[in-house]
């Protein structure tokens, strides 16, 4: 699953994101959800999310 929809993602979920910084290398971080960032209900380039390790970043793909 992609991360473009804020329904699909929830605090504990598996996922890679892409962090501000890495964005045009698409350098891919893997880490559990802390709390989700974005208000609506989708978002063209991926829900923000903040991870249990204080990375924030844009989910690309959810993994569980």
């Amino acid at each position: 699953m992609d991360g473009t929809k804020r329904e699909q993602i929830k605090p504990g979920s598996h996922v890679l994101i892409v962090l501000k910084q890495d964005q045009r290398a698409e350098k891919l971080t893997e880490g559990i959800v802390k709390e989700i960032l974005t208000n609506s209900p989708t978002h063209p380039h991926g829900i923000k999310v903040r991870l249990q390790s204080g990375d924030v970043g844009r989910v690309k793909k959810i993994l569980a």
